[in-house]
């Protein structure tokens, strides 16, 4: 049977990241706008649950440092290749990637040392109903990261340790995460909902 890591592929290079980058709308997007880019503020953001590292790039292509946590051996991995090539391409997308940092461990044990202003916690999420609505690449970042147990306990941590705030992506439809407070307030996306929690 073969790895599901060897048909997963992260390239900030090219794609609908590299074009995110360019055309994406800026900080007029929902997860800029969740995390307090408004303004001109620009915070620095833990992105907890690093999986592709594409809100990452997306908060670091609009100044943002960001500090990515990954626990996955393999994702980590494919991450830290990524970066590499984005930063041997030079121009822009080597600026972006400078700001990116990449640390392996769990966010459970690592946040609480890093004082962050602002956390981003995006957990593997249930697969939903209709599996042919959930993408290859879930599918395979599924099989190598497993579903996170613990994201309450994430959570809780990530409350625990933002100076600013927590933003929690979360399925638009999705009842809110069980076992936290609510959130001060929620940003709808096209599929995806950014539960907000000021600290």
């Amino acid at each position: 049977m073969s790895d599901p890591a060897d048909n997963l592929e992260i390239d900030f290079t090219t794609g609908a990241v590299a074009h995110r980058m360019r055309f994406g709308g800026g900080r007029g997007q929902a997860l800029p706008k969740a995390v307090g880019m408004k303004g001109g503020k620009t915070p620095a953001v833990v992105d907890a649950t690093a999986g592709l590292g594409r809100d990452a790039f997306l908060l670091a292509s609009l100044g943002a440092e960001v500090t990515l946590i990954e626990r996955s051996d393999v994702m980590h991995a494919k991450l830290a290749e990524a970066l590499e090539r984005a930063r041997a391409a030079g121009g822009d997308v080597a600026e972006v990637a400078n700001r990116m940092t990449l640390l392996l461990g769990d966010a459970r044990d690592l946040l609480p040392t890093l004082a962050p202003e602002v956390v981003l916690v995006d957990p593997m999420h249930p697969p939903r109903g209709n599996s042919a609505l959930v993408k290859k690449e879930m599918r395979l970042i599924r099989e190598i990261v497993g579903v996170d147990a613990d994201s309450t306990e994430l959570m809780q941590v990530a409350l625990a340790s933002a100076r600013k705030r927590v933003v929690l992506k979360w399925p638009q439809k999705a009842a809110p995460m069980a076992g936290i407070r609510a959130p001060s307030h929620s940003i709808n996306g096209k599929s995806t909902r950014y539960d907000v929690f000021m600290t």
